[in-house]
């Protein structure tokens, strides 16, 4: 039996759908007559349908873009499935046992991970003393739901008794009874039994993997919308008080407000470069946990929140009630599994499960700073590094230790260090790299040339180059399929595409491109210019110059030059992480001058290229050349909005 393919839903438009009746009904008339009186007629309404079909068909897209222009998840499904042949489960997936040997895969597989770690050393950390107490939640208004409802995404979970969308369309009538839902579960400490069910959808990691194989799909978790803004009120109120009493670790980037990968990423390169400048060599040692969500006791996460962080009485009995009795089923299709129980791990997918793993890994902070090592975590990745000087192997013998304390710490929480996955890279001038890496090597650390680090390639050479290759291969991926598509979707809309999938590339950790010369960025600028001919339909040998002006796109270089900027600006009106702030020193003239209160930075001393490259360095030389009217801007939209108009006027005037 023959198949017929749905049709397109902007075929279903009733504007469509009557001109497509005046057309065939012109096209039998000629076909009669064969008159060229009717033949006109015919061709005149078939290309009236073929423009309202067109219009149609661009306006269907465009709603879809405009709706989730800030959701680049779902514009890259759009666009991929315009111009990629769709990719089905297989057939054989979509069955009841094989939603049941999923979920039992997913559970033993976390089950192995725990199964596995073997403790034999015990690592005492003292723990700070805790001078403020969190005993309560405290009840909200109407209006702050509302708020908080408002600002989540609108996902739909298939739990959802209604449809997100429809949720928030008739949010006034049923506002009362959520916010009496939220109160009633703050005041009794208890998290609603129905928002425990979490919902596990099998997606295949990269597309040319076999779907016939488990190990190739990671379980992709969705909750209740109305548990989601439940957490969402907590997550507030917690960290309002994480903040108040400076709970958290202060070289912790993951998942924290101005905290982000390319701040965390500044700090270590900064730190790397003015080593090389002092001559030193820098070791780095990224860390990699194995499903270190999913494996968090429960039991530990509890204490730990109780005595590092001061949080009892009722509002730790939410948290354990959070934590407690979950449950999971895998969905394929419309086939469910059965029912598997959660009894470890903070819910993946969940607002406030990232916070618990945060104060989960406090004391990691406190092993590695009795070691006198440096480091920097994002959520579960860990960096650890260490300078040293010609002939001195002390800071990598310390390095060893930590990293042997860090295992040993990870296996007494229940935490899987991938020693397979675990990186290590040397920086610094090329005779000493090798040295070092000989020693590393009777350490049983096997240094590499590059690393991946947060998204981000970094070589022992700190150019770049191999990341700005990648980015550029990614970014004309997405560039050729979104020309594929130009011609049905409206300039605006193609430019919201290319600013989702293009920009964000060419814009992601650009702070650490600071100091490189323009010859470095020129394949990046190569991108933008290919970018901005898709947009505009330019030809290929037409000068790009006036073609960026009419778009108002800073080129690459200048758009680098305002991240820069605008970090430092954050950075002295508190909306920075502490560790950027600390990097930017206020110039203070040892006499009055005309320069005195006008807001200048003071420039470190630096001997070479890469001290140049440093931010602390390069953003403070971009940041003092910017006019006092820039610096001086009362907000950060203002100063976005002047900076752009200067680096503008540089470029083109």
């Amino acid at each position: 039996m023959r198949k017929h393919r749905q049709k397109a839903p902007w075929r279903n438009d009733d504007l469509v759908r009557a001109q497509k009746q005046r057309y065939r009904r012109a096209e039998r008339k000629w076909r009669k007559s064969k008159l060229q009186v009717h033949y006109g007629i015919y061709k005149a309404e078939l290309y009236a349908y073929n423009q309202i079909l067109c219009r149609t068909r661009e306006r269907y897209f465009s709603e879809i873009i405009g709706s989730c222009s800030s959701n680049s998840r779902i514009l890259f499904t759009t666009v991929n499935r315009l111009t990629n042949p769709p990719t089905q489960l297989p057939i054989e997936l979509v069955c009841t046992p094989k939603c049941n040997e999923f979920a039992v895969f997913f559970n033993d597989k976390v089950q192995g991970i725990k199964k596995a770690i073997n403790s034999t050393t015990h690592i005492t950390i003292e723990r700070p003393p805790t001078h403020s107490k969190l005993t309560h939640f405290v009840p909200v208004t109407d209006q702050t739901v509302q708020e908080t409802i408002t600002r989540l995404s609108s996902s739909t979970c298939c739990l959802d008794v209604l449809p997100t969308r429809f949720l928030k369309s008739v949010l006034n009538s049923v506002m009362p009874s959520i916010t009496q839902i939220v109160n009633m579960s703050l005041q009794s400490g208890i998290f609603p039994e129905a928002f425990k069910t979490v919902v596990i959808k099998p997606l295949l990691k990269k597309s040319g993997l076999d779907p016939t194989v488990l190990n190739n799909y990671r379980p992709i978790s969705n909750l209740p919308f109305l548990g989601k803004v439940l957490e969402k009120v907590v997550y507030q109120q917690l960290t309002d008080f994480l903040l108040l009493n400076n709970s958290f670790d202060v070289f912790q980037s993951g998942f924290r407000p101005h905290h982000s990968t390319e701040t965390a990423l500044i700090k270590v390169t900064n730190d790397i470069r003015l080593n090389t400048d002092d001559g030193k060599v820098s070791v780095l040692i990224l860390l990699d946990l194995s499903a270190a969500f999913d494996t968090v006791d429960h039991g530990i996460l509890l204490h730990r929140l109780q005595d590092w962080v001061g949080i009892s009485g009722s509002a730790l009995s939410w948290i354990k009630s959070y934590l407690e009795d979950r449950k999971y089923f895998v969905e394929i299709g419309s086939c469910v599994s059965d029912y598997m129980a959660l009894t470890c791990g903070v819910p993946q997918g969940s607002i406030l499960g990232p916070l618990l793993f945060n104060l989960y890994m406090l004391p990691l902070g406190q092993l590695i700073r009795s070691n006198n090592i440096s480091y920097h975590n994002y959520a579960d990745d860990t960096q650890i590094y260490v300078s040293l000087t010609t002939g001195e192997y002390g800071p990598v013998d310390s390095l060893s230790h930590c990293l042997q304390q860090i295992s040993a710490w990870m296996q007494n929480n229940f935490l899987q260090l991938n020693s397979n996955k675990t990186q290590v890279i040397i920086f610094g001038p090329q005779k000493q790299r090798e040295s070092v890496s000989s020693y590393l090597h009777s350490l049983s650390l096997k240094p590499s040339n590059q690393v991946r680090n947060l998204g981000v390639i970094m070589d022992s050479d700190l150019n770049f180059n191999s990341h700005i290759k990648s980015v550029t291969s990614a970014a004309f991926y997405h560039l050729k399929n979104i020309a594929k598509i130009k011609s049905i979707v409206s300039k605006p809309d193609l430019e919201i595409l290319i600013h989702a999938f293009v920009s964000s590339r060419l814009d992601y950790c650009d702070g650490l491109l600071t100091g490189l010369s323009k010859r470095a960025v020129k394949q990046l600028q190569y991108i933008q210019n290919a970018a901005a001919r898709v947009l505009t339909r330019t030809r290929k040998y037409d000068h790009i110059s006036p073609v960026l002006r009419s778009l108002h796109w800073l080129p690459v270089p200048q758009r680098i030059d305002f991240k820069a900027a605008l970090l430092v600006y954050k950075s002295l009106h508190g909306r920075a992480p502490k560790y950027i702030s600390d990097m930017l020193v206020p110039y203070e003239p040892s006499r009055t001058l005309r320069t005195s209160g006008t807001g200048l930075l003071l420039i470190p001393r630096v001997r070479t290229k890469q001290g140049e490259s440093a931010f602390q360095y390069s953003a403070a030389k971009i940041w003092n050349s910017l006019p006092e009217v820039v610096r001086q801007a009362s907000s950060v939209f203002m100063f976005k909005s002047r900076l752009k108009t200067f680096l503008f006027s540089c470029v083109y005037d």
